[in-house]
């Protein structure tokens, strides 16, 4: 049994973010071909392909933590797959082929690909619930925040961290209904706004990062997103808490049960509860994150940024993408 033990807390000693911005690239290329086209399915399904195909190449035995749906409706990537070529390291992975798969097909900025890796059994993912109330910030402010307490407590909390005036507080918000109630309390308290219409994973990187426009992130998003995003601040050195938020009746019982305890505040660690864990993601149309996918001609360029939990660096890699080559190493259509 020590033996077992020893090997499962072994750390990950290779740096597999790297390996992962290859398959973000990938459904970045794929998905791009369909900027602005009006059709999500085609978009999605692109990029669905192509990082499939790429992940199946990765050294690894993966299991699909979040995926795109359950098996009988998700013939790829879905949850509970194994992935990878089989190797020894064990993991657990979500994707998110295209976070923002609307902003592609309407031609807007800020869509991105995304993939998240930990050791086994150590991403967890809330799955009876299918949103969350989320609040998320950088390490300065990652202990003063806390999702029980009021819009102007945990604003002003972060403006102190920060050490900034609460003019100087910029929180961003997705544009929904539910959050009008969340932005009349934001702009009585009198800190700046920028509202954002999907893509609550680049923004969630935002807040969490140093030195970037945004602060904190605050309102309700989806539980997957949640996910990656915890993954990605846990590399970073930042925080996020969620709670559960029911869409109605209906699911808080189904929540409770289930014996959810939807008053749950989970953390940081309780969604990524390794410091064993990888982000990376690639630009499809371009945003405050990252840059999309630009063409010339015969090939393209890509914008990316890699994670790595244990040595919390996190690199931005700029590639240039020759497609006579791409073409006979994959099956699917580049471009």
């Amino acid at each position: 049994m020590d033996i077992i033990a020893d090997h499962f807390e072994r750390p990950i000693e290779r740096n597999i973010a790297m390996e992962l911005v290859r398959v973000t690239e990938a459904a970045a290329l794929g998905a791009a071909r369909f900027l602005g086209r009006g059709d999500k399915n085609l978009v999605d399904q692109a990029a669905v392909t192509a990082m499939r195909y790429t992940l199946g190449y990765v050294r690894m035995d993966g299991i699909v933590v979040i995926g795109e749906g359950e098996k009988d409706h998700a013939p790829m990537l879905y949850i509970g797959e194994h992935i990878g070529d089989g190797s020894e390291l064990k993991v657990d992975i979500a994707v998110d082929p295209v976070d923002g798969t609307r902003l592609v097909a309407r031609g807007l900025p800020g869509a991105i690909a995304v993939v998240a890796l930990s050791a086994r059994g150590t991403m967890h993912f809330p799955r009876q619930f299918y949103y969350m109330k989320k609040i998320a910030t950088g390490p300065e402010a990652k202990d003063r925040i806390d999702i029980n307490a009021s819009v102007e407590e945990n604003l002003n909390n972060i403006a102190d961290a920060k050490k900034k005036r609460i003019s100087e507080v910029t929180v961003v918000v997705l544009d929904r209904p539910r959050h009008d109630e969340l932005l009349e309390e934001i702009r009585r308290v009198g800190a700046r706004i920028k509202l954002i219409t999907d893509g609550d994973v680049a923004a969630c990187i935002e807040a969490a990062l140093p030195d970037r426009e945004v602060d904190v992130l605050m309102g309700i998003g989806g539980t997957p997103e949640g996910v990656l995003s915890a993954a990605a601040i846990r590399c970073i050195g930042g925080g996020i808490q969620a709670k559960a938020w029911p869409r109605d009746d209906s699911e808080r019982k189904s929540c409770l049960a289930a014996g959810v305890d939807v008053d749950r505040i989970y953390k940081t660690e309780d969604l990524i509860s390794s410091d064993d864990v990888f982000f990376a993601a690639t630009g499809v149309s371009s945003g405050e994150l990252l840059k999309g996918v630009r063409y010339f001609g015969g090939g393209a360029f890509t914008e990316s940024i890699e994670m790595r939990g244990r040595s919390g660096t996190v690199r931005w890699i700029d590639s240039r993408h020759n497609f006579e080559k791409l073409d006979k190493l994959s099956f699917f259509e580049i471009h």
